[in-house]
């Protein structure tokens, strides 16, 4: 009997060391993590929603971190450059980039010649949220809903311009949905962010365009230009008023988008695990829930691990998706 429990202690006691082992490599390779600031790279204009958010998101993380957590926006190219930016920084962890799905889905689907492999370049850290975006109009425009915007744009002899973020944004893509399901004649303009398209709908010189809540609702709230239809598989917690394109009527203009967090490949995974968790304790503070949601993004903030599953199971839906849409890198 007491060689059983020595042995049972023994056991314990080299499971113990085996777990404190884990710990100090852990420990060893987060080091005094973060040794210097920190860069957040957002790969959309400055004042957009993605840009507003992470501005929030980096405050905190200062805060929580002990060192100053510097945003850059870096548009252009439906998030290329931006992505080009982290590649290029060390793989330590003090760099890191929240972007749209369109980095690693939409550009490998539609970019020929894309400059990066999302699985090799990136290491993912966190899907952030979900979110969705939507169609807004000029305020004096004939229509006021999706089936009525349908039956002018049918009615009208010239092609309809429509403006997004960028090619291959989800905004692109939506928009050669309406083409290719509803037979209206669509024109895509793309700028380097939501807020340009919303001025040029303003002025007269755009009809019709896809934006976040966040850059939308100011104009809406002004008068300058109102809201059509939501995007997404439910109404939106920032907009519960404005039905989607589904309750509509029209299909296919369902699926979620979502927000990611990378850091380039090969930073540690303790780096990475150490990023998650700040940013799980970040937006399940009430005030930065509260602006999340006002921008139509639902926290996830799930583990490394669970978000390359995701990543997995989704990408197929994605991939025909986009494709069966016609849209294409112009």
């Amino acid at each position: 009997m007491t060689r059983l429990w020595n042995i049972a202690r023994l056991r314990n006691i080299a499971g113990g060391l085996a777990a404190a082992l884990v710990c100090a490599a852990a420990a060893a390779q987060t080091g005094d993590y973060p040794s210097r600031p920190i860069r957040l790279i957002t790969p959309f204009a400055a004042g957009g929603a993605i840009d507003v958010l992470c501005r929030v998101i980096g405050e905190r993380l200062a805060q929580r971190l002990g060192q100053n957590v510097v945003v850059e926006a870096i548009p252009g190219a439906n998030t290329i450059i931006g992505a080009q930016a982290l590649l290029r920084a060390a793989p330590d962890g003090h760099t890191f980039m929240i972007t749209t799905m369109s980095t690693t889905v939409n550009n490998r689907i539609l970019q020929s010649k894309l400059p990066y492999d999302p699985d090799r370049d990136l290491a993912p850290i966190t899907q952030l949220s979900y979110g969705s975006v939507l169609m807004v109009a000029p305020a004096g425009a004939p229509y006021k809903d999706a089936k009525g915007f349908i039956e002018w744009a049918k009615a009208q002899k010239r092609a309809i311009s429509y403006g997004s973020w960028g090619v291959a944004s989800w905004g692109h893509l939506a928009g050669q949905i309406l083409k290719q399901e509803q037979g209206v004649d669509l024109n895509h303009i793309p700028y380097k962010g939501d807020v340009m398209a919303i001025i040029d709908l303003r002025n007269g010189t755009l009809d019709v365009a896809f934006a976040s809540p966040t850059s939308a609702k100011p104009q809406i709230a002004s008068g300058a230009i109102k809201a059509i239809a939501m995007t997404g598989p439910q109404r939106s917690p920032s907009m519960p008023e404005l039905p989607t394109f589904s309750e509509q009527g029209v299909p296919n203009m369902d699926l979620a988008i979502w927000l990611g967090v990378y850091a380039p490949a090969g930073t540690p995974r303790a780096i990475l695990d150490r990023l998650r968790n700040e940013l799980k304790a970040i937006t399940a503070q009430p005030d930065v829930l509260d602006k999340m949601l006002a921008q139509g993004q639902t926290p996830i903030v799930n583990t490394p691990d669970e978000f390359a599953a995701n990543y997995r199971a989704d990408y197929p839906k994605w991939d025909a998706l986009i494709k069966a849409s016609g849209a294409k890198i112009e």
